[in-house]
């Protein structure tokens, strides 16, 4: 039907004077376009779109840079107007030190964790359960021992007739499971040093 009533217009591409033709992919593009010079920050775009790289959202936006920039400033200008004035005040070296505090308490033994400051953990410290938690790679054995050790626990609750633990055991598993599948879906990913040929030595 779009396509329809933009041929009755006569309109055509300025580029090649083709007539324009729209596909449903054009409507992720306008509206990233129209997101970005309203102020939506590049990296919200992304995540909203799927894009696993910023520049292809970047690539998607019919704007130039500048204006996305300029765009984005002004959002941010129109945000801290709403906002109460005190939470631009210089902290107090108390509140410095809790500040500084939280990301110490971000580090755990098998990664390092991703809430936010000021949260509450919602998973009273069962990291492998929660997806704020990011695997350590060098962790890998540590977890796989984790995920052993909740594997045997489950066959002995089921042996010995605990449902309620088989049940908050198989949840644990399974995060243990995610963070090991994250961990090999990183070193996938990850470059692999072949080392530097060694030069062969002349035959006698």
């Amino acid at each position: 039907m779009l396509n329809a009533a933009v041929a009755r217009t006569g309109l055509k591409d300025p580029a090649d004077g083709r007539p324009l033709h729209y596909t449903p992919h054009d409507f992720r593009r306008i509206f990233i376009t129209d997101a970005v010079i309203s102020g939506l920050p590049p990296h919200i775009a992304q995540v909203i779109a799927g894009h696993k790289d910023i520049n292809t959202t970047m690539g998607y936006k019919a704007v130039y840079p500048d204006e996305a920039i300029q765009a984005h400033l002004a959002f941010l200008a129109r945000r801290r107007t709403l906002r109460p004035g005190e939470e631009y005040r210089v902290p107090t070296d108390a509140e410095w030190e809790q500040f500084l505090g939280h990301f110490e308490l971000r580090k755990v033994a098998t990664g390092t964790c991703g809430r936010a400051f000021g949260t509450p953990c919602a998973h009273e410290h069962s990291c492998l359960r929660c997806s704020m938690h990011w695997p350590d790679p060098a962790q890998r054995a540590r977890i796989a021992e984790i995920r052993d050790n909740l594997t045997a626990r489950i066959a002995e609750a089921e042996r010995e007739g605990w449902p309620g633990e088989v049940e908050g055991l198989k949840i644990s598993l399974a995060g243990a499971k995610d963070k090991l599948a994250q961990i090999d879906r990183r070193s996938r990913n990850s470059p692999i040093n072949l080392g530097l040929p060694a030069a062969a030595h002349p035959r006698r």
